[in-house]
C-alpha cells in the first residue's frame, strides 16, 4: 500500500487515437516500429524511431475508412506536423443531412457499374449532389473508400464507369442538395432509385491478334490527326515524356510525367487525367491480351502513384475515374477502341465514337490510348 502523500504512478493511455493528416483519417495504436513519411510518401530508409525515447512513444497509423498502407510517427514528430488528434470514434450528433433520409415520393429502377456495387451495397450514408448536367447528376459520398463519386446518367449520357443509368432524367435536384446512398439504393430529389441490374465496366478483351497491333496503332493516329476534336494539351512537355517513358520501360520518366499530368487542364476531368485514364486502361488491358506483362507491370505501377493522393490533386469526379481507370474500368466508347485494336470489331468507327465525347475528354481519352498501346507494341516486340 502506498504511504501517504505518495503518488501513484500514472498509466500509460495506449488507447487507440483518431489521427487526421493531410485530409485523410487513421487509426493510432502504440507501436515499437517506425518508418518515415518523406514528401508525402513512405520512406522505409527513414526511421524515426530514434526521436521517441521508448515504444509508447511511438504510434502506427492504420487506415481509417480506406485502403493506404499504414504508416508509423513518432509522438514528437506527430506535434510538428499539423494534425488534429481526438479520442476514438464515438457516436456522432445528427447534422445536415439529417440522420434519417425523408420518406421518399416515387421509386424507379436503374442498372448500375460493377464498380459501384460495394458502395450502393454497404450501409447507408449521406452525400451530397455534387454536379448538376442535361444528362447526368453526380453524387459525392462521405466515404474515404472508392469510388466516393457516383454518377446518375440517362441512355443518352456516357455511361461512365461509377455510373447508375436510368431510363428518364431526374428532374427537381441542384448541386449541394442532400443525398442517401446505400443498402441497394440511391435517394436523391425525393425519389429512391433501386438498383435491379449491374454491368461489367472492365470486360474481358480476349487474345489480341499481333498481327493487327501495329496497322491499329498507325489507323488510330491518322484518325486523331484529321480529327476537329483537338485534346486540351499540347505535344510538348508532360505528354511526351509519359510517350518516351512508357515506350522505354522507365518508371522514373513515367512517373515523373505521371505527376505532373494529375489535375492538369480545366473541367470537371482535366485533360491530363484523361490522357492518364486511357493509358492506364490500354496497358492493361491490351498489355494482357497481347502478351506483354511488362505493360501490365508497367500499368501497376503507374495505377500506384496516379491514386496515392488524387483527391487532393483533381476534380472528386476525375479521382474517382482515375480510380476506375487504374483497375482497368472504363466506358464502352473506350473499350470500343481497345476491341477495335485488338481485333474484335471495326477500329475507326469506335474510334470517331470516342473522339465525340464531350469537349476535349474523347481527345484526351484516345490519346492516352495511343500512348498505351504503343507502348504494349514495344515491349511485345522487346521481349
Amino acid at each position: 500500500m502506498p504511504s501517504p502523500g505518495s503518488r501513484r504512478p500514472r498509466a500509460i493511455d495506449r488507447s487507440p487515437l483518431l489521427v487526421r493528416y493531410a485530409g485523410r483519417s487513421y487509426l493510432a495504436d502504440h507501436s515499437p516500429h517506425c518508418v518515415g513519411l518523406v514528401s508525402g510518401r513512405l520512406c522505409p530508409t527513414a526511421v524515426l524511431s530514434g526521436r521517441a525515447k521508448h515504444s509508447a512513444d511511438c504510434w502506427h497509423l492504420s487506415p481509417y475508412g480506406g485502403e493506404r498502407p499504414g504508416l508509423s510517427v513518432g509522438n514528437d514528430w506527430l506535434r510538428e506536423v499539423p494534425v488534429s488528434v481526438g479520442t476514438r470514434p464515438k457516436g456522432r450528433r445528427a447534422t445536415t443531412p439529417a440522420s434519417r433520409p425523408p420518406a421518399a415520393s416515387a421509386y424507379v429502377s436503374g442498372a448500375a457499374s460493377e464498380a459501384v456495387r460495394p458502395t450502393i451495397e454497404a450501409p447507408r450514408r449521406p452525400a451530397r449532389v455534387l454536379a448538376v448536367l442535361p444528362l447526368a447528376l453526380y453524387l459525392e459520398i462521405r466515404s474515404e473508400a472508392e469510388p466516393h463519386v457516383v454518377a446518375v446518367v440517362t441512355g443518352e449520357a456516357t455511361r461512365l464507369p461509377n455510373a447508375v443509368l436510368l431510363a428518364e432524367r431526374l428532374g427537381g435536384v441542384s448541386a449541394g442538395d442532400d443525398a442517401w446512398v446505400g443498402e441497394g439504393s440511391i435517394e436523391v430529389g425525393g425519389v429512391s432509385i433501386c438498383v435491379r441490374r449491374w454491368w461489367d465496366p472492365a470486360p474481358p478483351l480476349g487474345a489480341a491478334d499481333p498481327a493487327r497491333l501495329a496497322p491499329a496503332l498507325g489507323l488510330l493516329g491518322r484518325v486523331r490527326a484529321a480529327s476537329p476534336r483537338r485534346p486540351g494539351l499540347v505535344p510538348d512537355g508532360a505528354p511526351a515524356l509519359l510517350d518516351r517513358g512508357c515506350r522505354s520501360g522507365s518508371l522514373v520518366e513515367s512517373i515523373t510525367a505521371a505527376e505532373r499530368l494529375i489535375g492538369l487542364g480545366p473541367g470537371l476531368t482535366p485533360s491530363g487525367d484523361d490522357m492518364l485514364a486511357g493509358l492506364l486502361v490500354a496497358l492493361r488491358h491490351l498489355g494482357a491480351a497481347a502478351g506483354a506483362p511488362r505493360a501490365v507491370w508497367l500499368a501497376n505501377w503507374l495505377a500506384a502513384a496516379v491514386t496515392y493522393d488524387a483527391r487532393t490533386r483533381t476534380t472528386p469526379i476525375s479521382a474517382t475515374l482515375l480510380h476506375c481507370a487504374a483497375r482497368g474500368e472504363a466506358s464502352p466508347e473506350v473499350t470500343g477502341v481497345l476491341r477495335g485494336a485488338a481485333g474484335h470489331q471495326p477500329l475507326e468507327p469506335a474510334v470517331h465514337r470516342l473522339l465525340r465525347l464531350g469537349h476535349t475528354s474523347g481527345a484526351d481519352l484516345a490519346w492516352g490510348v495511343q500512348i498505351g498501346l504503343a507502348a504494349v507494341l514495344a515491349h511485345r516486340e522487346g521481349r
